[in-house]
Formats: C-alpha cells, structure tokens, sequence
C-alpha cells in the first residue's frame, strides 16, 4: 500500500553556524509533526553530529528523519548527501571530516556550532569551521557516496553562489547524481525550461531551512512511496514499482 509522504530533504540545525539557535532537533521534529511533515533530512554543513539527536527526537512522533549532510567540494559546490541507515552515515562522516578546512570557526563573524542531544542540552561546541569548502572533489565525493548507498543531490542549482551550474558551468552526465534541487525561488514545473543544462535529472525542491519559519513555510516534495525511507524515494525519483514523486503546489 503506498501513499504521499511530504519530505524536506534539506534542513540545518544549529551546528550549521548560519542557522537560528531555534534549530535544535527536537524543536524542529515537534513543527514537522505540528505541520505535517513527513520526512525531514538534517543536512548541516560538512558534518552529522547533531543526526542521531534527531533521530532520537523523533522516536514515536511518526516523523521520519534521514541522515544527510550538506558537503561544500573543493569546487564549492554544495551537494547533499542522504544516507537510509546510520552506519553508512557515520562512515561518510569519518571520511569527509579528514578532508574539512583546518581553520577554526570565527563566532563573531559566522555563529557558533552547537551540538546538542535529543532534549536540547548542549554536548559541545564544534571548533572547527564548517562553512569552507573540503579538499573533496564534486566527483569523489558522489562517487563515495553512491558506493555507501547513499544518494547523492546537486543542492540550490538555481542560486547565483554554491551552485553546481554556477561553479562549473554545467552537470557532468556521468556524474552520479540521483537529482538536483532548486530553492524556493524557483519552481520545479519551470526548472527544466529556466536551466536547461538540468538535463534529464530529477528536479526536488526543499526548504534549505535556518530558521523555524524557513522549514514551515519552504518548498517540500511529495514522495508517493510505501514507506518513508531512503530506498523508497530512491525508486521514487526513478519512477520504479509505480512509486513517483511531484512538487506539492
């Protein structure tokens, strides 16, 4: 039996320095219940820490939480990168942290990095600076995680900075990737036609949340599906077994 799940496949708690202090796991899995959301990916930048919080948070709320992360390359190209079980995650995590900058976040200038648990109590502060790009190249990296089963998203294609289309000029066609997305600025139906160097790839649309008003009111995608894992939208986007995803306006 399979039915719509309402997914947010990029969302920033407050380990992302860019991100409001009331982005902590449990606040956000309390809105995505109150707002009827289904799945949400936390995807903070170069780093997981703040995952398994969430993923405890949402026990017993209905709300399924997908392990991601944000990756800035070495070309600075933003890719997010899903995985369906946490082993495989925290395999990506050990990988990418060796490849991070070794300079230490500015506080003043960017905001702290809180890692917390499920309650919201602060465990520690991540020192090192996560909005800078790795030494990963776009293609090591789809390439690692399509190898762990993850999937693999070009983030943001529409926007001006951080994009796949604005740093390289264009999506290579071997590349790996199970779909790009677009901000709210854009409108998956309109993508296609607006930047046609997508291709043929799947177009998802999600919040890129920082704030609670960003994940409430920011773009989502539909996931017709059996359940609400990362296989399932895997063969969503692909169209397999009757399974198919659409923009929810």
């Amino acid at each position: 039996m399979m039915r719509w799940f309402r997914a947010d496949l990029h969302v920033h708690t407050v380990l992302s320095p860019c991100a409001a202090v009331e982005m902590t796991p449990r606040n956000i899995i309390r809105h995505a219940q109150a707002a009827g959301i289904d799945i949400v990916a936390i995807t903070d930048h170069n780093a997981g820490d703040n995952v398994a919080a969430a993923l405890r948070a949402a026990a017993g709320t209905g709300v399924a939480v997908l392990p991601g992360m944000e990756l800035q390359t070495r070309e600075e190209v933003h890719l997010l990168a899903l995985f369906g079980k946490m082993r495989d995650f925290m395999k990506w995590c050990g990988f990418v942290a060796p490849h991070r900058s070794p300079l230490l976040n500015d506080e003043a200038r960017f905001g702290p990095q809180f890692v917390v648990d499920e309650t919201d109590e602060l465990i520690r502060i991540e020192e090192t600076m996560l909005l800078a790009s790795t030494d990963l190249s776009l293609d090591e990296a789809v390439a690692q995680i399509n190898e762990w089963g993850g999937v693999a998203i070009a983030a943001h294609v529409d926007r001006p900075m951080f994009s796949c289309l604005t740093q390289l000029g264009f999506i290579p066609p071997d590349l790996g990737l199970a779909a790009v997305e677009v901000s709210r600025n854009t409108k998956p139906g309109t993508a296609r036609e607006k930047y046609p160097r997508i291709g043929r790839l799947p177009i998802v649309s999600s919040s890129d949340a920082h704030t609670i008003d960003d994940f409430i009111s920011g773009p989502k995608t539909m996931f017709l599906a059996e359940t609400p894992t990362l296989a399932e939208l895997r063969q969503a986007l692909t169209g397999e077994g009757g399974r198919r995803f659409r923009d929810p306006a």
